[in-house]
């Protein structure tokens, strides 16, 4: 049989006393570096922080199962969206009226969407959308105007169903071309960029190039 554990009796007769440390060895392990506990406060202003726990929670919910299926279907429906709007935008489809957003009247009486070049008085509607401090509409006209003279010209086939790069490519007579597809791209970003707050100044530049042209285009032999 193994011996039992001896158990030792308690200790009644001595006493615990409390020490305190001299004063002067307190002053030494204050100014001792490793007894100065700091309370650190971040550097990071209230968004950083914000932003920083938003990006951990986030990462925190793409580790886990849901959120990479999130994720994963995330990414498609963005691909799919992306590409859904550059195909309307190569397609020249009224956003604005796709979403249900009426766009903004022009104050002229004056259908874009149906005009016909032939029966357009071009100076008159210029000088009434100039001084109306309507340019973007403006820019629009004198775009119609080229269109018309290249047409009378017969450098190109005016037809409402063709894009400015059909134009483009009509367009055969090689000193035109460049001055051509500049106005076409200037156009292109004022009229579908709705650029309502174009400037005076810009409409000048954009004016004084569109005219230009129109020299070159009064200057050039008929096509046969």
């Amino acid at each position: 049989m193994s011996n039992p554990t001896p158990t030792l009796p308690t200790d009644r007769t001595s006493r615990v006393r409390l020490r305190q440390p001299a004063a002067r060895q307190l002053r030494e392990f204050r100014s001792q570096r490793e007894f100065q506990y700091v309370e650190v406060k971040s550097e990071q202003s209230g968004p950083s922080r914000f932003w920083a726990r938003l990006w951990s929670w986030l990462d925190d919910f793409l580790a886990t199962k849901s959120g990479q299926v999130v994720w994963e279907y995330g990414v498609y429906s963005f691909l799919v969206v992306a590409l859904v709007f550059v195909v309307l935008k190569l397609l020249q489809v009224d956003l604005t009226r796709a979403f249900g957003r009426a766009p903004r009247r022009s104050p002229l009486l004056y259908d874009t969407a149906a005009e016909d070049i032939h029966s357009l008085d071009f100076n008159t509607l210029l000088a009434q959308a100039e001084a109306a401090g309507n340019y973007r509409l403006a820019v629009r006209l004198g775009y119609l105007a080229v269109l018309k003279q290249l047409t009378d010209h017969g450098l190109i086939r005016w037809q409402p169903e063709k894009t400015n790069h059909d134009y483009l490519r009509e367009l055969t007579a090689g000193s035109l071309r460049p001055a051509f597809q500049e106005i076409t791209r200037q156009f292109e970003y004022v009229w579908y960029g709705e650029q309502n707050d174009l400037s005076a100044a810009h409409y000048t530049l954009a004016r004084d190039a569109r005219l230009t042209l129109q020299r070159q285009i009064a200057t050039t032999r008929r096509a046969a």
